[in-house]
């Protein structure tokens, strides 16, 4: 019997700290927009890492030109030691 004692004000203190840290995620405005990330996954954002088209005015680089170096352009997935990741060893 004087667990309870102890008890239950316990569970009171933490049931109206529970109430109290919902309230003020409410009022911070925690909940305000519940749709905005599920809609801004859909949509493709990567449109600025595309590169602009040459103008039909430019003709495109040769594979030996030499702009390009000796091995020709590195690629972003890839660069001077290999691919992103790699250990360096044999594959």
């Amino acid at each position: 019997m004087s667990s309870l004692l102890m008890l239950i004000p316990v569970a009171l203190m933490l049931g109206l700290l529970g109430l109290g840290a919902f309230l003020w995620a409410l009022k911070s405005g925690q909940f305000d927009d519940l749709d905005g990330a599920a809609h801004r996954i859909l949509f493709d954002d990567d449109d600025d890492m595309v590169t602009p088209r040459q103008s039909a005015q430019t003709p495109p680089e040769s594979p030996n030109s030499p702009s390009s170096g000796p091995s020709g352009p590195i690629s972003p997935s890839s660069g001077p030691s290999g691919p992103v990741g790699s250990a360096g060893g044999p594959t």
